[in-house]
């Protein structure tokens, strides 16, 4: 099967809160909006983001009223101790702190007024990055 894009489809309450989340501090620009639904793009990164209001008629009857939940938006970046403060300063909702794991990751998060969580990460150690 040739993939030729990936796009990340999220059911939340208010779609205007995410879409603002996702371009105001990651950089994502709106595609394509209509009423209950709006595409995001991003120039640099290959992952859509699609956000449906929560009971929207054309998502199917059992997927309509749940919203989504119990994952997270990962994006890696080269420096998150940086990204961390400028979020920060644009006073995003940071709900971990960055951390320092043992196997070479630096990480934290923020999480939209939706719920929608995104870590920024950070590879430090060159074996987790495919390098030799």
């Amino acid at each position: 099967m040739p993939i030729t894009a990936c796009t990340l489809s999220l059911t939340v309450n208010d779609i205007a809160a995410t879409k603002r989340f996702l371009i105001d501090h990651f950089g994502y620009t709106e595609a394509i909006a209509a009423e209950g639904f709006v595409s995001l793009i991003h120039a640099e990164v290959p992952l859509g983001v699609a956000v449906h209001r929560r009971g929207l008629e054309v998502l199917p009857e059992e997927q309509r009223h749940v919203v989504s939940q119990g994952f997270a938006i990962a994006f890696t970046v080269d420096d998150a101790e940086r990204e961390e403060a400028r979020l920060r300063a644009e006073g995003a909702n940071i709900t971990l702190p960055l951390v320092e794991q043992p196997w070479g990751e630096k990480l934290f998060q923020v999480t939209d007024p939706n719920g929608v969580v995104v870590q920024i990460l950070e590879w430090t150690a060159s074996e987790v990055q495919g390098g030799e």
